[in-house]
């Protein structure tokens, strides 16, 4: 999993509330379990004109011209502005694996789905809450400022805009730790293999029959 620590980047306004994980990813692209290659149907339903299906060619498609992620001035976006409830509907972790393929490293909002907030610190994602007021200066400033980034600075948890506006958020020490070091479940794990080396030999001394 690639590390988070800090970061400038382009905000991208989705100006919706109880967006959920169908509306991120639709069902029908769920039927591959890597974690790549949902970034192109990220949105899908909104995001074009007709329906898509796995495999299509998505630049023969119509895109939609009054959808934000197809706006110029978004190009490149790594900061996703959201309303409350974000994440909402089925547990899909699809939905935060098309978010990152896409090319976003943070979501901000005043409120997240609980299993999505989870979902994203476990595949990179970092999930911002900040108060509605809060928010919706970002929304307003971010609409009406073309170019607009925000400074996402993890260790001191802070965002900061371009004026020089600090916003503080909150975040367990557990989270913190695997996204400043770029660390997975099966990485945690992994960093225990000599313990678990240990237990596993020692284990065969005590209970050989289990291993016969």
């Amino acid at each position: 999993m690639k590390a988070f620590t800090q970061l400038n980047g382009l905000v991208c306004p989705l100006d919706r509330a109880n967006v959920d994980t169908d509306a991120i990813i639709p069902k029908q692209f769920l039927k591959s379990i890597k974690r790549s290659g949902f970034g192109p149907n990220l949105f899908d339903e909104w995001r074009y004109l007709d329906h898509g299906e796995p495999g299509m060619d998505n630049s023969q498609r119509k895109p939609n011209p009054d959808f934000v992620l197809n706006f110029p001035r978004y190009r490149g976006a790594e900061v996703l502005l959201a309303r409350d409830n974000f994440g909402c509907g089925s547990s899909r972790e699809h939905a935060p694996w098309a978010i990152g393929d896409y090319g976003f490293r943070v979501v901000i909002a005043p409120s997240f789905a609980d299993i999505f907030f989870n979902n994203c610190y476990k595949n990179g994602l970092l999930p911002i809450v900040l108060d509605a007021a809060s928010v919706e200066l970002l929304f307003a400033e971010s609409e009406a400022n073309e170019g607009y980034c925000l400074s996402v600075d993890l260790p001191a948890q802070t965002v900061t805009t371009p004026s020089g506006k600090v916003f503080s958020f909150d975040i367990t020490g557990h989270r913190k730790h695997c996204l400043l070091n770029g660390l997975d479940e099966i990485g945690l794990t992994l960093h225990h293999a000599a313990e678990i080396k240990a237990f596993e030999a020692q284990r065969k001394i005590e209970q050989p029959w289990l291993f016969s």
